[in-house]
């Protein structure tokens, strides 16, 4: 197990990682996480490394423009962080096949990152889809039963 050289710059490096995904940028997230970055569970069809976001960020740059993400607890432990965080933004383009609404969303993510020096490594990460759906007032079509 390889342990962050400092607390303080594994905190920092999380926020980056989270600015990076609030600002939909994969030149941020190079910054923050190693070429062979896994993202667990990966884009369809992605290769390891922090270019396998790239059409995540352009799909939910269309979805949810004014995407914000919140930082609630960070939770250090030897080479893994613990974080708990709430996104919230307006529907404004078509998000996992559901129209836009232009309603405001807030939903929740939990992600579990392990360290390499003071870059992640490997990110495992839940977002709370069903509480979209719920504030949407609709399920994605390949949810929907005929």
């Amino acid at each position: 197990m390889t342990l962050p050289a400092d607390e303080h710059l594994t905190r920092q490096t999380i926020e980056g990682f989270y600015r990076a995904i609030e600002q939909k940028s994969v030149a941020l997230l190079r910054q923050v996480v190693t070429p062979d970055w896994e993202y667990i569970p990966e884009p369809v069809g992605a290769a390891a490394g922090p270019d396998q976001m790239v059409q995540f960020f352009e799909n939910i740059a269309k979805a949810i423009p004014d995407m914000k993400v919140t930082i609630l607890d960070v939770l250090v432990h030897g080479d893994r962080v613990g974080v708990r965080a709430e996104i919230s933004g307006t529907q404004t383009g078509t998000l996992l096949g559901i129209a836009a609404s232009s309603k405001h969303i807030r939903f929740a993510i939990h992600s579990f990152h392990q360290m390499r020096g003071n870059l992640i490594a490997k990110t495992w990460h839940l977002e709370d889809w069903l509480s979209v759906f719920r504030q949407l007032g609709a399920l994605p079509q390949t949810l929907e039963r005929s």
